[in-house]
């Protein structure tokens, strides 16, 4: 595998990673009411907009995951654990004109 293969593979899970994990650990204005951590809405605020987004620990979750899933990718290209002919010899393919 090519270099450039392998970054814009990374890439991909870097980016699809980044919104899998973006949801874990976001509280909104209706979660924090009544703590420590409660601030006030600025007008025109979505309601469901997060009090404590954190942009840097999101990239570094997603930068693990997508390292995770990119070595999974990887082994499995190296080492032909699933290949095209497992999965069309799992999948009943269709027949055509009958």
């Amino acid at each position: 595998m090519k270099l450039t293969s392998i970054v814009s593979i990374y890439t991909l899970f870097w980016v699809l990673s980044c919104f899998l994990v973006m949801p874990f650990g976001i509280r909104t204005h209706a979660d924090v009411a009544g703590t420590a951590d409660a601030q006030e809405r600025v007008v025109g605020q979505v309601e469901s907009a997060p009090v404590n987004f954190r942009p840097r620990l999101i990239a570094l979750r997603a930068a693990v995951l997508a390292l995770v899933l990119f070595s999974l990718h990887y082994l499995n290209y190296t080492r032909h654990w699933i290949t095209a002919q497992a999965i069309a010899a799992a999948l009943p393919m269709p027949t055509i004109g009958q």
